[in-house]
């Protein structure tokens, strides 16, 4: 069976055109389970009903179509559920179908064919002799449509299949929000790392020099481009290129291509080993932010390729407003095109913290990533890219085109009216003070506008100069990068959450096997048994905010006092040395405000003990989460189930809000959640007042909760408590913002 299940996969999956998939689907059925009969069935959303699009056993030109819910077919897709009948014909929603010959036929199996949770057709068998499909068939029936459930709707996106009608919508991540219309504009220009196969040479002194040569055409490159943004970039989005310089002349990544040279290997294949195996440190880690890292290594890769092979010829120049398409979004290609004529971008692999979507962010592109595209069907179709949502619509109708025009317009004003909140500071309506703060990763990234009417850093993550190198990085290394994030916020607070690597974020040097990564060795409890690299980190960070005195430490994965305790002994040693060797130097040094991330579960349950061991709290939303509905929110099976706003997140929340008012302890949100309208308001309401976010949600917050009574926040929230659905809690909260004037700002990007 499951030899004949992987056939039948494979040979519909490897046909050319959707006319030839169905036939071979149904044929190949029909012999795999000796029925006389297989019929496929596609669901048409646009005329509610589903369409006879293949047959072995009827009327091949039958033209045979039912509404959803008609017929026995109708009943399958109804209900997402198989029907299995031995008499088909006195089943109440038996429909007949003269012109098909299906009058012969007594017995019928239908199942659905789903792809996350939308029916895409029905897949039935049916035969002369009246009896009920035995459990192995319906079994084979049922896996044979769940396994090309996923092969239909790859197909569909990839545009893989010529007889199918181009795909009205794909859909991606939404990286930077706008809208963008223009005709489709594919650049497949830039070698691929992927298509450098294994070479190696005869000459290794020329084969250096090639690389090196490369190396140095990039860094200039990465320079030009930072001089071509200097007047449309603040300075913390242009250290993005002395980032992309910097990470090229890594001691550890050169090394790397160097003795892969060395050893006989041509400088392409060497440069692809090697970028790949530190993209792909990256690329495992469950971490939005540092998974984005991976597509900003291999970027670095595809540049330093494109040096190397030095293509001869070059895209045509753009003349009108386009939609950029591309493989991988790179800051060269948003160099290349002029601003005005840009009007979005998208590509098929990247993320959405990549440092190209962070730059295309700051330039106001929006930008979609992780679209699967076919480049020669797409290119100079009129598209509409929406930002928002992450969807790229195909030759959209006039009419739709209109709406958007007009949506396009309302955001303009909109956006004006959001930067009028930046520069004072954070309050409700009635004047409550409400702090705003930056969620960051590297100095680049910190990020578009650091002063800007925000507050400080509310997290700073330190894991990226770990997972670069090959070795732990020094002191003196560290010392280096925590200086330049403290010095660009010298009279604000920055929130530098240790180490929190291991588990889904492995070190390179450091070789951990487990079951189960994201519930084992990592954050407090791989440093606590490292004490030496803890202590390191935390000396680094003191040193470095000598003269600044704006640190503020922060631990992950607290699960117990006793780690808690652990740890500040540990940051108590490294004060007293570190005081020491200030003071011998004629410095001083203020020890900093300690607070540990709310995450896992365990710990709310012991808060009220440890209130007494912290200067404040800070909750990690999208952990917190993850651990408490036992969802892996990037397991796209269950991540729809993945919702801040669950019932048992909002009382979690709540009950930490609590907390710091009962012991007058400070309490933060540095999740997804508060930069979000919907979830800010909430927070709010429940009683926090320091929101941590990404730099393109403070405008739209601090506008937000500028118009918003504070009583009025925390009735909406304590009734919000009342209800057991995220989606009642998301739609009631929005029909209150609306009620303030404030639909607008919840339904931006959303037609009307």
């Amino acid at each position: 069976m499951l030899t004949q299940l992987r056939n039948i996969v494979q040979s519909v999956a490897a046909s050319s055109d959707l006319e030839q998939a169905l036939h071979t689907l149904v044929q190949q059925t029909c012999v795999a389970m000796r029925t006389e009969c297989c019929s496929v069935y596609l669901a048409n959303a646009e005329h509610q009903q589903f369409e006879l699009m293949a047959t072995q056993g009827l009327d091949p030109c039958a033209q045979v179509s039912m509404a959803f819910g008609e017929g026995l077919v109708g009943v399958v897709g109804q209900r997402a559920e198989p029907l299995n009948l031995a008499h088909a014909r006195k089943h109440p929603a038996f429909k007949p179908f003269p012109s098909t010959g299906e009058d012969a036929f007594q017995s019928f199996l239908g199942t659905p064919i789903i792809y996350r949770k939308k029916v895409l057709g029905v897949l039935v068998v049916q035969q002369h002799q009246p009896r009920q499909f035995d459990e192995s068939e319906e079994s084979f029936l049922v896996t044979l449509a769940a396994q090309l459930a996923v092969v239909f709707a790859h197909a569909d996106a990839q545009g893989g299949w010529q007889g199918a009608p181009s795909p009205v919508l794909l859909e991606g991540m939404p990286a930077s929000p706008g809208i963008g219309i223009a005709q489709a504009w594919c650049d497949d220009s830039q070698p691929r790392l992927e298509e450098v196969a294994p070479a190696c040479h005869l000459d290794t002194q020329g084969e250096l020099d090639r690389l090196d040569a490369a190396i140095d055409d990039a860094s200039t490159e990465f320079r030009r481009l930072r001089k071509r943004f200097d007047k449309e970039l603040q300075k913390d989005a242009l250290a993005i290129f002395d980032l992309f310089v910097h990470l090229l002349n890594d001691p550890m990544l050169r090394e790397d291509m160097t003795v892969r040279v060395q050893q006989g290997d041509a400088a392409t294949w060497a440069v692809r080993q090697t970028v790949e195996a530190f993209s792909a440190r990256f690329a495992a880690m469950d971490d939005p932010y540092l998974k984005a890292r991976a597509g900003d290594v291999k970027e670095l890769g595809q540049r330093l390729l494109y040096f190397l092979i030095a293509p001869a010829g070059s895209p045509p120049p753009v003349s009108t407003p386009i939609v950029l398409l591309a493989r991988e979004l790179t800051a060269g290609m948003l160099a290349s095109i002029p601003r005005a004529l840009l009007t979005g971008v998208v590509a098929e692999e990247g993320a959405a913290n990549s440092h190209a979507a962070i730059l295309a962010r700051a330039l106001g592109i929006p930008a979609v990533m992780g679209v699967s595209f076919s480049p020669a069907k797409l290119h100079q179709k009129t598209v509409i890219l929406d930002g928002h949502k992450g969807v790229l619509m195909i030759e959209p109708a006039e009419a739709l085109i209109n709406e958007y025009q007009h949506l396009v317009q309302e955001e303009a004003s909109l956006q004006s009216t959001f930067e009028t909140a930046l520069a004072a500071p954070g309050h409700t309506q009635d004047g409550t003070r409400i702090e705003v703060h930056l969620n960051a990763g590297l100095s680049a990234d910190s990020q578009i506008a650091i002063n800007q009417g925000v507050d400080g850093v509310g997290l700073f993550r330190t894991e990226v100069p770990f997972l670069m190198q090959r070795r732990f990085p020094s002191e003196d290394e560290q010392v280096k990068q925590y200086r330049a994030i403290l010095a660009s916020y010298p009279d604000k607070p920055v929130v530098m959450r240790t180490l929190d690597i291991g588990g889904d974020k492995p070190l390179p040097y450091l070789s951990v096997e487990e079951d189960n990564p994201f519930l084992g060795w990592r954050g407090i409890r791989f440093t606590l048994d490292h004490p030496d690299i803890f202590l390191i980190q935390v000396r680094a960070m003191l040193r470095a905010s000598i003269g600044f005195n704006n640190l503020k430490l922060l631990l992950p994965m607290i699960s117990g006092r006793n780690e808690l305790l652990e740890a500040k002994a540990l940051i108590s040693r490294a004060y007293q040395e570190v005081s020491q060797e200030a003071h011998q130097a004629g410095q001083s040094i203020n020890i900093p405000l300690l607070g540990i991330m709310v995450e896992v579960p365990s710990i709310l349950y012991q808060l009220d003990n440890i209130a007494r061991d912290v200067d404040f709290l800070s909750v990690g939303t999208n952990d917190l989460t993850q651990y408490l509905l036992a969802v892996d929110r990037n397991n796209a099976r269950v991540a729809d189930i993945f919702d801040a706003l669950h019932p048992s997140v909002l009382h979690a929340l709540a009950s930490i809000a609590a907390v710091g008012t009962r012991h007058q302890l400070p309490v933060s949100v540095c999740g997804e959640l508060a930069g979000d309208p919907v979830g800010a308001s909430l927070l709010v309401g429940l009683g926090y007042h320091q929101l941590s976010m990404n730099t393109r949600n403070v405008a739209k917050i601090k506008y937000l909760l500028s118009r918003l009574p504070h009583a009025h926040l925390v009735t909406q929230a304590k009734q919000m408590l009342t209800l057991d659905h995220p989606d009642e809690i998301r739609a009631a909260t929005e029909a209150f913002l609306a009620a303030q004037g404030l639909e607008a700002l919840v339904k931006v990007g959303q037609l009307r």
